[in-house]
């Protein structure tokens, strides 16, 4: 199959008994535009074309949501966010990782998940 240069992530789901904890780690600490909001669910918009929805455990029509993959949520500024999420006490799995296109870190989001956050590159040194 050829690459494609205008791939990436469409939509990403998750179901959460840790549902308010998680909207605050997209919403607050990830700085994730909210595009809407009610009892039990959340969404947030990724880039132009992208979702990233958080369903409580209790929400019927996603029980089919067992497990999380592990995403890797766009930021500007990797450092900027790590220092964020450290500082709201997230568990951060990886320190960040640089080449001269992109640089990323990993951490366990409040349900356990291990996500990551990813962004712009720097110099290798």
């Amino acid at each position: 199959m050829p690459s494609r240069e205008d791939s990436g992530v469409g939509f990403i789901g998750f179901r959460t008994d840790r549902f308010a904890p998680m909207v605050k780690l997209f919403r607050d600490l990830i700085g994730l535009r909210v595009i809407r909001e009610t009892d039990g669910a959340a969404w947030f918009r990724l880039g132009e074309d992208a979702e990233l929805h958080v369903y409580a455990a209790t929400d019927p029509d996603h029980a089919f949501f067992t497990t999380g993959p592990v995403v890797g949520l766009r930021v500007p500024d990797v450092d900027a966010t790590r220092d964020a999420l450290e500082g709201a006490g997230v568990e951060m799995v990886t320190e960040i990782e640089r080449t001269a296109s992109a640089s990323w870190c990993h951490f366990r989001a409040p349900d356990g998940t291990v996500l990551e956050v990813i962004g712009p590159g720097a110099a290798v040194e």
